[in-house]
């Protein structure tokens, strides 16, 4: 494959486009529950809500039918919450995720159905078998890390390993910089793996 994301049509660089300066802040509680037009679809995870990527920004699938799933990959998305959702919603950004965790509160916003295949690890073989995870915040800013991001981001983990099988371990839960090939960081060092997978384990 020549490029790491999908099979066809070139990827930009996903930490440059979830920087998304030039992209106007939305106040949280003006963000819609879906685009307009949008069908509703139930949630894989039942404490999230449907934002959902355009379909430009993914590949349909048949999971885990169609491709096994064996991983969970955490980001950190290097931009606010709603810039990374409007970035999804963009049919021109070619990126995506499944999942978005808030800072603030730890909210969950689905925006790929897990059948589906997101592209957010910038390596097409992983983004088949895996559901990934973004979280609101910037790699060298820890504050963002919060207590409520954690704990919901841990509960919707251990919720997606139940659902396939996934062992909750770090050889099967990964961050960014370990997906093979990438150039990326994140979710970085201040990242407390120790803390996530015992939250992990918890559940």
């Amino acid at each position: 494959m020549n490029q790491p994301n999908a099979p066809s049509s070139p990827r930009p660089d996903r930490r440059w486009i979830l920087r998304g300066a030039f992209l106007a802040a939305v106040p949280y509680a003006l963000l819609p529950a879906a685009r307009a037009g949008a069908e509703p679809r139930a949630v894989d995870y039942p404490f999230a809500d449907w934002q959902p990527a355009n379909p430009s920004n993914r590949t349909a699938a048949d999971r885990p039918a169609s491709h096994r799933v064996d991983r969970v990959v955490i980001h950190v998305t290097q931009t606010e919450y709603t810039k990374t959702l409007a970035v999804f919603q963009n049919p021109k950004k070619k990126v995506s995720a499944h999942y978005v965790v808030r800072s603030v509160d730890g909210h969950v916003a689905q925006c790929v159905r897990e059948s589906d295949i997101a592209w957010h690890a910038g390596n097409w073989e992983y983004n088949t078998r895996s559901v990934g995870i973004e979280h609101e915040g910037w790699v060298d800013r820890p504050a963002y890390f919060t207590d409520a991001l954690y704990e919901r981001s841990a509960r919707l983990t251990a919720s997606v390993c139940e659902r396939y099988g996934i062992s909750r371990d770090r050889a099967h839960i990964i961050g960014h910089y370990e997906v093979p090939g990438t150039d990326h960081t994140d979710p970085g060092p201040n990242w407390d793996w120790a803390r996530y997978m015992r939250l992990v384990n918890s559940v």
